[in-house]
């Protein structure tokens, strides 16, 4: 789904709305540039307000990359492997899908 709105497919909001996601924007440390995380059934992705317009949708692109995944899905087990590695698994999807994007 997220390559339909990478696509142009679907607009962002529509994507919100489907996969019942709700964006809010607070202010986190500084390197800390955003997260997702599941409440009442909301997917709630918080984007630290003090970061670039730019560096703000890569982070949301990132976190989509994360609800995708089913990452939030496994927080019983994100204690079995490295955060490290879970960060760049979304990395390598969202690089995958605009390559596949470019490609066509």
């Amino acid at each position: 789904m997220l390559i339909e709105l990478l696509n142009g497919d679907m607009n962002q909001q529509e994507y919100l709305m489907i996969n019942n996601v709700k964006i809010i924007y607070k202010k986190l440390p500084k390197k800390i540039y955003g997260f997702i995380h599941r409440y009442r059934n909301i997917n709630l992705i918080v984007i630290n307000w003090n970061i670039s317009k730019g560096k703000k949708q890569k982070t949301i692109l990132h976190e989509f990359a994360h609800l995708e995944l089913h990452h939030i899905d496994k927080t019983e087990e994100l204690f079995a492997f490295s955060i490290e590695d879970i960060e760049d698994e979304a990395d390598r999807y969202i690089k995958y899908l605009l390559e596949n994007i470019n490609n066509d």
